[in-house]
């Protein structure tokens, strides 16, 4: 039996107050801290140097910056290369708190020395006037924190000249990191219990309780049953929420309400009353099979308020919960036995162990000797065993490697079984991470507890944040890319939804994890994340750099720590619910503003004095003003205007800001006057833009994007005029949205692709056969969305060698009767999603015969696509294909052929393939 990859997605150890504890870190592991913080005064300096902004006030200081560079690269060498260190060097460590501050404190100059030349070009004494006297220096004050930098970057020259090598961490071996990191070991038995339970014969409503400490795999288990083919079979509706112990009823009903599009229509949700909402609820279950997942609950007073709206219609429905708390376990059914987490043993804690390391290798009988002790000094918790996993499967495959690991391990290991060690365990990935990734990683703390993450707005961040420097020919973004799978092979990051390419789509982090994120980010004045009301920021010494206002916090104590937070470079709130602050806009220095969630009624003008913001994502009733054009070196600009489908101009000026990567609007037109086209320069660093309404003029501007990855568009159907992006080589995405009915008006029929496509996504389109021969011939594209669209007519069948590299195929409304496919058609096909196509008769059962498919999803919309999806499933079982799975979204119960390997049926999640 083939075991398919599962998350390894577990919650958080009660002990959460060890974490505010003092880990012990060697001297080489501060060395690697000290490294990251110099790489970002490093960029600062870099930048300033290439400057070409108006000759700002490096014009006469060049020698003077290009040798504080040198002296600053030299330093990160020393401390990245040294490995020494003496075990109390009490000098040392005082050196390394003054360098960290001196850094700051040189970074703060040159963005304020930036702010102060550019600034006055575009306000008046009324605007000056509001700038903090910390905010008024000169060049003076930088030459003498530059000499502070001089003593201290010699005085630790000399201690490391004097310390002997030590191997207080093995070094990193340049070998590529196993791609096997999601396996779960230890969850058969369980497994084989729990969907007993879930598929039997039962009528009244069932509460399986999953209750154990954090780390024990209960999310693993929940999501691994949630998602088994069995399961999907079993339910009429499935859901899952995370609860978290920020419980908030509203939001918990509206993610079971929005959890993959089953339990309602998103539109208008949010802006329903809270009563309006749980009506909808139970509305929704009322009469159906359903199985609810509420994972991570805290407390028992969420059971309190969610219960009545769960119907129980003796239909065999389903409410499975996970907790670490016994007590909320036994509360919810106190007659009901609970499933309580075991821990591994020593056995599956070294199989756990050594498939992360090892996923298709051979280990040798030495490291396996080694690696058991370190795999029973983990506590049989699999987050553990996954994250040192995740360390040894990064350096060097010898003894004298691993046996380190193993002495760091023993050193925390100091009661009988009490897993208290386990936050000690966990923050040696950490400490091991290459100094690069270090702020990516401790970034992650600044999302709310459980909060999914987009990686392409990570991505940005951390590019907007100055993390990341290019890999050989790759861009920001794909370096960003690589530093993400890095995490994740490190079990540092969990994996919520995927590409069809299989990159990272969605992530998160795990409670503990987050927390080892927290505390350390607080230490080293990275990160300051204000979660409750009682929460006080500290006061005096540097500027904390980021801030994260949490929807639980508040106003409290914000202001009156203006003078702690008067030099952050960020301001992020993560949440819809965040809290609003005005404070922000005399921190100016911010390189991220991002708030999205706050509509402004007028454009801020305020907002206009934040000129060194790399990174802007807001909301505004009104239009953008010429003057954002002051924002030089921004690179991403989010911008939503709310219940607004109206096409506006840009103001000509922001094609001035020539750092833009990413823009990002609802409705925008790129008509302009002759005069401005004229005047169109190229711009190179651009790389996503939407949505854009486009014109035949339009065409000419697209066109000054040469390295555009990503572009969404509308079309009018009145608009009829050619339409070429084939001059776009790079361009990978696609979206295109249209109010076009017929098919013989059609702007397809008008629209050219680039060969470079990848990704295709037709909404709201009147489709010509010709324009699909079109996509078919596309050698690169991946992945077809079409949605709500008219087909020209109700018959599809490809010729041979059309979509030959395509692997996700979605459709979803559109007017097709009878479909015709088969290998020679789609020959990559992984993943087929069909949705609400009522005329459908039956997907085509040559399907079943691609070698690469893997899923097709379908909903009950078409009894008989239903009925074709099982017999396609049925007919690859006969011929010994287990790994096909159909998922049937809301369908009807009907009956179902048990698979051979009844206990086997593990889910490999491609995930949510929405873009």
């Amino acid at each position: 039996m083939k075991r398919e990859i599962v998350w390894l997605e577990i919650l958080c150890i009660p002990t959460r107050l060890l974490l505010l504890q003092k880990f012990p870190v060697s001297e080489s592991e501060e060395r690697s801290n000290m490294a990251y913080t110099l790489e970002s005064l490093i960029q600062i300096l870099e930048q300033v140097l290439s400057s070409d902004h108006d000759k700002i006030w490096i014009l006469d200081k060049k020698p003077d910056i290009e040798s504080l560079l040198e002296k600053v690269n030299l330093l990160k060498g020393l401390l990245q290369n040294s490995s020494s260190s003496s075990p109390n060097n009490k000098r040392m460590e005082d050196l390394e708190g003054q360098l960290r501050d001196v850094v700051y404190k040189i970074e703060d100059i040159l963005e304020i020395l930036t702010v102060n030349q550019i600034l006055p070009k575009y306000s008046d004494q009324s605007d000056l006037s509001l700038v903090n006297d910390r905010f008024r220096l000169s060049y003076e004050d930088l030459h003498e924190v530059v000499k502070e930098f001089d003593f201290i970057k010699e005085e630790m020259m000399k201690i490391m000249q004097d310390l002997q090598p030590s191997s207080a961490l093995p070094m990193v071996s340049s070998r590529p990191e196993p791609s096997a990191k999601n396996i779960v070991v230890g969850l058969d038995e369980d497994i084989m219990q729990l969907k007993e339970r879930l598929i039997g014969q039962r009528s009244k409503l069932q509460i399986i309780p999953i209750a154990g400490m954090g780390g024990s795999g209960k999310t693993t288990l929940a999501r691994n049953l949630y998602n088994d083919s069995l399961v999907v079979y079993r339910f009429d509706i499935r859901a899952w929420v995370t609860i978290s112990q920020r419980y908030n009823m509203r939001a918990v009903v509206l993610g079971l309400l929005e959890c993959k599009k089953e339990l309602g229509n998103g539109d208008g949700t949010r802006e329903k009353s809270d009563y309006e909402l749980v009506e909808q609820l139970y509305k929704t279950l009322k009469s159906r099979r359903y199985l609810i997942v509420m994972d991570d609950m805290w407390d028992t007073k969420v059971w309190d308020d969610l219960r009545r709206y769960f119907p129980d219609d003796n239909n065999g429905s389903c409410i499975m919960l996970t907790t670490r708390d016994l007590n909320v376990a036994q509360y919810v059914d106190s007659l009901a036995p609970h499933h309580q987490m075991r821990f591994l043993g020593e056995d599956e804690s070294w199989d756990l162990l050594r498939v992360k390391v090892f996923p298709r290798e051979h280990c040798s009988q030495e490291l396996e000797k080694i690696g058991k002790k370190i795999a029973r000094n983990c506590g049989g918790l699999p987050l553990a065993l996954s994250v040192i996993g995740g360390v040894l499967s990064t350096i060097e495959r010898s003894q004298s490697s691993w046996e380190q690991v193993l002495h760091n391990t023993m050193c925390f290991v100091t009661g009988d079984d009490d897993h208290e060690h386990v936050p000690e365990i966990l923050s040696l990935s950490y400490y091991h991470l290459p100094h690069h990734m270090k702020p990516c990683f401790l970034y992650m703390g600044a999302f709310p507890e459980d909060k999914e993450i987009r990686a392409s707005k990570l991505i940005k961040l951390w590019v907007a944040e100055g993390f990341l420097k290019p890999i050989n020919d790759k861009s920001l973004e794909e370096t960003g890319e690589v530093y993400l799978e890095a995490l994740v092979n490190r079990n540092l990051i969990l994996i919520n939804q995927q590409e069809s390419n299989l990159k990272v789509k969605a992530c998160s982090i795990h409670d503990l994890l987050r927390d080892l994120c927290l505390r350390k980010a607080r230490e080293e004045k990275f990160l300051y994340v204000k979660r409750f009301p009682t929460d006080i920021i500290p006061k005096g010494g540097i500027s904390i750099r980021r801030v994260s206002p949490h929807p639980s916090s508040s106003q409290n104590n914000i202001h009156d720590s203006m003078e702690s937070i008067l030099f952050a470079r960020s301001w992020l709130c993560t949440d819809a619910e965040s809290p609003f602050f005005d404070c922000f806009w005399n921190l100016r220095l911010l390189r991220v503003l991002d708030i999205p969630y706050i509509t402004f009624k007028h454009f801020p003008t305020t907002i206009l004095q934040l000129v060194n913001l790399r990174y802007l994502a807001f909301s505004c009733f009104s239009n953008l003003p010429s003057s954002i054009s002051r924002f030089w070196n921004l690179q991403t600009l989010i911008f939503y205007k709310p219940f607004n489908n109206m096409t506006f101009n840009l103001p000509f000026e922001i094609w001035e800001m020539t750092r833009l990567r990413h823009i990002k609007f609802q409705n925008i037109s790129l008509f302009y006057p002759l005069k401005y086209r004229n005047n169109f320069v190229p711009h190179q660093n651009l790389q996503s833009l939407s949505t854009v309404t486009i014109f035949k003029e339009s065409m000419e501007i697209l066109q000054k994007f040469p390295n555009l990855k990503k572009l969404e568009i509308f079309c009018d159907a009145s608009e009829l005029s050619p339409k070429d992006l084939s001059p776009l080589e790079n361009l990978e995405t696609l979206k295109c949205n249209s109010n076009s009915s017929v098919v013989t008006d059609s702007f397809l029929s008008h629209l050219i692709l680039p060969h470079s496509l990848r990704k295709l996504t037709l909404i709201r389109c009147a489709i010509p056969w010709m324009f699909m021969a079109t996509i078919g011939s596309l050698p690169n594209l991946e992945m077809l969305k079409i949605r709500s669209s008219n087909f020209e007519g109700s018959e599809w069948e490809p010729v041979e060698g059309e979509f030959c590299r395509l692997q996700f195929l979605q459709l979803e409304k559109v007017n097709l009767v009878q479909w015709r496919a088969d290998e020679t058609n789609f020959p990559n096909l992984r993943h087929l999603v069909i949705r609400c196509c009522f005329s459908l008769e039956e997907i085509p059962c040559g399907v079943g015969d691609i070698p690469a498919i893997e899923m097709i999803e379908v909903d009950e919309s078409s009894p008989s696509v239903v009925e074709s999806a099982k017999q396609i499933q049925e007919e690859q079982q006969d011929n010994g294909n287990t790994l096909l799975q159909v998922r049937i979204h809301g369908g009807s119960r009907l009956p179902i052929k048990r698979p051979k390997h009844f206990y086997g049926a593990f889910d490999n999640k491609l995930g949510n393939e929405e873009e």
